[in-house]
């Protein structure tokens, strides 16, 4: 693949994962008012019931198919060009537990384009009964749970210390990077949330105790000064939502060479 095609896959990926997460916030807002869930299949949900919302998102399943390869990229190839420290391996695994995700959510959407989609219990839950189902699996469904919070904390920490500037041209623009510090944050603290849930649910072994992003906006909702609290981290998720964005116009995006995927496979050492 040349790397100008490779290229519009990745950003064509950051821009469909921005939008999701822009009517995730707005679903957030929106259910504080009248109900509902606000979390990313719901949002694609939301995509369905509006005009041409089958054409949209069949577009925007695309859009993750092509984030999904890039996350591959990165984690399999190194397009990042990690060192070999077992921290730089720490950040491909997660990068290659987003890709696994967000393949998850890409054929959730192309099903619902395409009109057979079924119902049933997805998402963390979903997730959650797959993990206990297996052998060992509700030491499984802890270790996906712990991943989630220290994804958080990684995710927050991106945000605080700005480290995604080493991939981003943003210059001086003061207003996005503060934009971009405020989502990552708020997106690093419902991780956080989501990977508690998960880790209780499989400590109880009960499947249904894992939360969504929903469950998580509803626990911050009863904290105290919950409504403030509330809105603060829906607002943050629509910035997480811009951050996307953002890098979808200035992220550098490397294209990984054949001989560079071989040289990151354990055999082609051997």
């Amino acid at each position: 693949m040349t790397r100008s095609k490779f290229e519009w896959l990745a950003r064509a990926g950051y821009s469909a994962r921005g939008i999701v997460f822009l009517l995730v916030a707005a679903l957030a807002v929106f259910s504080s008012f009248g109900g509902g869930k606000a979390d990313t299949k719901s949002a694609l949900d939301a995509v369905l019931e509006q005009p041409f919302g089958r054409v949209w998102l069949g577009l925007i399943g695309l859009g993750l198919f092509g984030f999904v390869a890039w996350r591959l990229a990165q984690s399999i190839a190194n397009a990042d060009n990690h060192d070999h420290s077992v921290k730089s391996y720490l950040i491909r695994a997660a990068l290659l537990g987003s890709a696994v995700a967000y393949m998850g959510l890409a054929i959730y959407a192309f099903q619902h384009a395409l009109g057979f989609g079924s119902g049933g219990d997805g998402g963390e839950k979903g997730l959650a009964a797959w993990a206990m189902s297996q052998p060992f699996g509700r030491f499984l469904a802890g270790a996906i749970g712990l991943g989630f919070v220290v994804g958080g904390v990684v995710t927050a920490l991106k945000g605080i210390t700005r480290r995604f500037e080493r991939y981003l041209t943003l210059g001086q623009s003061r207003p996005l990077l503060l934009v971009c510090v405020y989502g990552l944050v708020s997106r690093g603290v419902v991780f956080v949330i989501v990977g508690v849930f998960f880790c209780y649910a499989a400590f109880t072994v009960d499947s249904g105790q894992a939360g969504s992003i929903s469950d998580a906006l509803t626990f911050v909702r009863q904290l105290p000064f919950g409504a403030v609290l509330y809105l603060v981290v829906a607002i943050g998720l629509a910035a997480f939502g811009i951050y996307n964005l953002v890098e979808a116009r200035y992220r550098t995006v490397s294209t990984p060479k054949l001989s560079q995927v071989r040289s990151e496979l354990p055999l082609s050492r051997n």
